[in-house]
Parts: structure tokens; sequence; C-alpha cells
């Protein structure tokens, strides 16, 4: 398993509050056992009490992600750094699936479940998974969605590093009010425009015959 995959433990975490809307989905042990995924074995140590916690590390990773979009690269850098030491993974070797020619275990990087709690696990994959997306891709590859008033956190993965949006429904959205904003400000230019040649046409002095 690439350990970029572990990116995205961030992301869900991250995305599970929407703060311009007033809203968040991690309100029980339940909503921080989905976020393990496929994981169960390490869902199942969450506890109430990780509901806290969780919310108190998704802060800290979201600030990473608004520090890396507003462009100041050391913050980022230190906010991340900060949650790796207080969070630091167990890296091990793994050997769970086979090659398809000779039925060999296909050995791979894998980060260990933490044996702590549930946050503690949580925590350690995900920033190492930011952490290692960061220095393959870069600090511009971690962005905020610019749909207002979206602001989910997303990962860049586009070849010419262009994306702004963390979905393309939030990218179409922005286009079309992007539009309408050019629409409007096309019929109000035209009004002015119109207003005031009916100004310089009724102050402009006559002339007799």
């Amino acid at each position: 398993m690439e350990l970029a995959y572990y990116s995205d433990y961030a992301v869900r975490l991250v995305n599970t509050e929407a703060p311009a809307r007033n809203k968040d989905s991690l309100t029980s042990v339940e909503a921080v056992r989905e976020l393990f995924g496929v994981n169960r074995q390490a869902a199942r140590r969450a506890t109430d009490a990780d509901v806290t916690r969780f919310r108190s590390v998704r802060a800290r990773l979201r600030s990473v992600f608004e520090a890396a979009d507003g462009g100041d690269e050391t913050l980022a850098v230190d906010l991340l750094n900060s949650l790796l030491l207080e969070f630091p993974v167990s890296p091990q070797i793994s050997g769970h699936e086979t090659r398809d020619e000779d039925g060999k275990p296909d050995w791979h990087m894998h980060l260990a479940d933490h044996p702590s709690n549930a946050t503690a696990g949580y925590a350690a994959i995900a920033a190492m998974g930011l952490a290692f997306h960061l220095t393959s891709y870069g600090v511009d590859r971690l962005g905020v969605c610019e749909a207002s008033p979206c602001r989910n956190a997303y990962l860049d993965t586009s070849t010419n590093r262009s994306r702004r949006y963390c979905s393309d429904r939030c990218a179409t959205r922005a286009n079309v009010a992007a539009y309408r904003a050019r629409k409007r400000q096309e019929t109000e230019r035209a009004a002015d425009t119109g207003r005031s040649a009916e100004t310089a046409q009724a102050t402009a002095p006559r002339t007799d015959r």
C-alpha cells in the first residue's frame, strides 16, 4: 500500500466540519468509527471520549490546509511537524497481499495501528500520510475549496497544479455563480450607459433652426 493513501485520512477528518455552514457531522462515536473505513479493528477501539479528541485533531489538520492554501509553506510544515511529534507512527513491512505470478508475499510499507487509543492511531496515520503527500508533491498541493461557502480540504493531484475546488459539483457551482455575476455586471454597465446617454441628451443645449 502506498503511503500517499493515508493522506486521505486527513481530508476525511477535516471535511466532517463545514464551518461556514455551521455544520458538524462528527457528533458521535459511530461517526468516528466511520472515518476508519475498512480498518474495522482500529475503529472498534473508538469510544465516546474520542469524539472530542478527534475534533481537536481536526482543527489542527485544517490549520495545515489553510496555511498551505494561503501560501505560508513554513507555517504549514511547522503545524504538521507538531502533529508528527505528538502522534508518532509505527511503520511495518506488510505482505497481506500476494503476487499473481508466483504467489509470494507482495512486501510493502504499512502504518500499523497505534496501541493507545483510536484518536492517537488515526492522527498518526493522517499526519504521516499528509506529510508524505506534502514532501512528495509540494505544499501547494494542499488546498481549500474556493467555492463559497464550502471550504472543504482537498489534495491536488492534477498534472498542472490547477485544482481550485474539492469536487466537480463545487467547480460547477462556482462557474455558474461567476457567469451570473458577469451577466449582472454587463446588465448594470448597459443600464449605466443608457442612463448616461439619456442624461447627456437631456442636458445638451438646444440650437434654433
